[in-house]
C-alpha cells in the first residue's frame, strides 16, 4: 500500500492519534521543561487530572485492528503512518508524481497538547505541522466509490475515520486549506 493505486479524487481518511506518538519529543520536552518550567509530575496546563509525564508517556496506539481487515479491500489505495515530519512530510511518500494532498484543517479536533505546545512554546504553524501529527496518526487513502464501505468497516472495528482531505492533480506535497486562510502549497 505504498501508493501505486492512488489517483486524483481519492479521499484522505484520518485516524486519531493518542497523543505525541513517536515524534516531536525534543521540542515538547523543551517547551514543557525549559519554557514552562514544569516537572514530570506537574499538572498539564489546561488538562486537570493529567500530568506532563502522562502526556509524554502516552502509549502510541496501534492501528492494526482497524486497518488489517482493510488491507485487501479494493478501495484502500495507500496508508501513511504520521510520525516525525507530520502530515506535511509523511503524506507525500504515498502520492504518485504530479499529485498533491489537500488537508482540510478543521475537519478533526486537534488535541489540547498541540495547542499548548504551539501557544506556550511560540512554535510556528508550519513547524507544528512538520513536527507533530496534530491528532492524526494514520491516514488511509481511499477511492471515492468505496469510501462508504471503508468507513462502515472502520466503524465496525470501533474506529472513527475523519474525512480530512483529498488527493488532487498536479504539483507535489501538501496544501493546507482552512476557512479564512488562503491555500498554500508546502512542497517537499
Amino acid at each position: 500500500l505504498e501508493g501505486g493505486r492512488v489517483e486524483p479524487g481519492d479521499i484522505l481518511v484520518g485516524l486519531a492519534s493518542s497523543g505525541l506518538h513517536t515524534n516531536g519529543y525534543s521540542l515538547a520536552r523543551r517547551v514543557f521543561f525549559e519554557t514552562l518550567g514544569l516537572g514530570i509530575d506537574d499538572p498539564l496546563p489546561g488538562r486537570p487530572g493529567r500530568t506532563v509525564g502522562d502526556e509524554l508517556l502516552a502509549v502510541h496506539r496501534s492501528y492494526l485492528g482497524a486497518v488489517a481487515p482493510l488491507l485487501e479491500h479494493d478501495g484502500l489505495h495507500a496508508l501513511a503512518h504520521i510520525t516525525g515530519g507530520g502530515l506535511t512530510d509523511n503524506l507525500p511518500r504515498v502520492l504518485p508524481p504530479q499529485t498533491h494532498a489537500t488537508i482540510k484543517l478543521g475537519a478533526w479536533e486537534i488535541p489540547h497538547v498541540f495547542h499548548l505546545l504551539q501557544d506556550e512554546g511560540g512554535v510556528s504553524t508550519d513547524e507544528m505541522r512538520r513536527v507533530f501529527n496534530m491528532g492524526i496518526g494514520m491516514v488511509l487513502v481511499v477511492g471515492q466509490a468505496e469510501l462508504g464501505d471503508v468507513l462502515e468497516r472502520l466503524r465496525a472495528a470501533g474506529e472513527k475515520g475523519s474525512l480530512i482531505g483529498s488527493v488532487g492533480e498536479g504539483g507535489r506535497g501538501v496544501v493546507y486549506d482552512f476557512p479564512g486562510e488562503p491555500e498554500r502549497d508546502v512542497s517537499v
